[in-house]
């Protein structure tokens, strides 16, 4: 069955809570409403992760998706005839932000239409959900590690075609089906609409404006009240990160990003309660294991998901670990996309993963050896 086929499936009812995530959603509300300090920090922080990180993932997706669904442009058939390039265009929809465009690599791979290094290529690429972190926080360093993944996945996806006895072939499996939700919710484009206000602060953030002189009361209110919207979301989703192709991008838009928003919620407040409440020296500590944070930027980037990876984009964001240990971790992530590519071949992933692991060791501790000051 091929993504055509899934988006043919009747829409699954989506509507109800998920226990776990639910949970996680009313710790986030308890912790906002808490008396004192507590309440106050998580309070900032939640509008902080809003306005610096979700309203720009939102803007992101929505162009993406958009302008997919305008064009119609099928990727699948465009790398399958894509002969030489086929490697160059997947590194490219892997060093896209997010996991959408290696997810569509990992895709056409099952269907047979890109080789094996294609998929090195996308996943070599691929920083994932943590990209609009870095994009939204460090721009500066966003536009070294983009490119860079960039160039090592189109090198790294040349080389393992090169090597065709340990190139794989595309197994015989249905990519694993992505619930499709239908029409557009009350509740995404409520998530859209509030997120266009939101943008406007986060720009004037950027730009070097006072926030609370210009913005007032309306701050809080725009900020908690979109991170609201989007636990909701979160909470009542069906969907594990990706949303399906056919969906609207209106829906697309606000499942991924509200998925996205949540770790970098997490993210925001496990950094500052234990720097506030913990009394954890952070520098100091890892300070004193300075020459092994490239090598464990790296092995966390083993960890399928984009969870950890948004720990890791936090933690060089507020200064903890080089930039050497983030350039490691963007190289061997692979993101959400090596969840499906784990359900169709296990083998295929372990190898792509192996693969990425390599040129990661090596312009992790290359930067780390050759350019301790850069980006840092």
């Amino acid at each position: 069955m091929s993504l055509t086929d899934v988006a043919a499936q009747p829409p699954v009812r989506i509507g109800h809570f998920r226990p776990r995530r639910l949970l996680v959603a009313l710790l986030f509300v308890l912790l906002a409403v808490a008396p004192g300090e507590l309440g106050s920090l998580t309070r900032s922080l939640m509008v902080d992760a809003y306005t610096q990180v979700s309203v720009f993932v939102a803007a992101t997706l929505i162009l993406f998706y958009g302008a997919e669904r305008v064009f119609k442009f099928n990727i699948g058939e465009a790398l399958k005839g894509a002969n030489r390039w086929q490697v160059p265009m997947a590194a490219l929809l892997g060093a896209t932000p997010g996991c959408g465009g290696a997810v569509v690599v990992v895709a056409a791979y099952s269907s047979g239409n890109v080789r094996f290094g294609a998929v090195v290529a996308t996943l070599t690429a691929t920083m994932g959900d943590a990209a609009f972190l870095l994009i939204a926080t460090r721009p500066d360093a966003a536009a070294v590690v983009l490119p860079l993944s960039f160039a090592v996945g189109i090198l790294s996806g040349w080389i393992v075609d090169r090597l065709p006895s340990i190139s794989l072939t595309p197994p015989d499996k249905p990519m694993p089906q992505v619930p499709r939700i239908g029409r557009p919710r009350i509740k995404d484009w409520l998530f859209g609409l509030l997120a266009m206000p939101g943008l406007i602060i986060g720009i004037t953030q950027l730009a070097g404006g006072d926030l609370e002189q210009i913005y007032g009361p309306a701050l809080p209110i725009i900020g908690l009240t979109g991170t609201a919207i989007g636990l909701f979301i979160w909470a009542t989703s069906r969907l594990v990160a990706m949303s399906n192709m056919h969906d609207a991008p209106i829906t697309r838009m606000a499942e991924e990003t509200s998925f996205i928003s949540v770790w970098v919620i997490g993210a925001y407040l496990a950094y500052d309660y234990l720097v506030a409440f913990g009394g954890v020296d952070l520098e100091l500590l890892f300070g004193s294991v300075l020459p092994l944070l490239p090598l464990m930027g790296v092995l966390i980037g083993l960890v399928p998901g984009c969870g950890p990876q948004v720990l890791v984009t936090t933690m060089y964001v507020n200064g903890l670990i080089p930039f050497a240990a983030l350039m490691g971790n963007a190289i061997s992530n692979d993101g959400d996309a090596l969840f499906p590519a784990i359900a169709l071949d296990p083998k295929a992933a372990f190898w792509a993963t192996i693969y990425s692991t390599v040129p990661a060791l090596i312009m992790a501790y290359g930067f780390f050896w050759f350019a301790p000051g850069v980006l840092n």
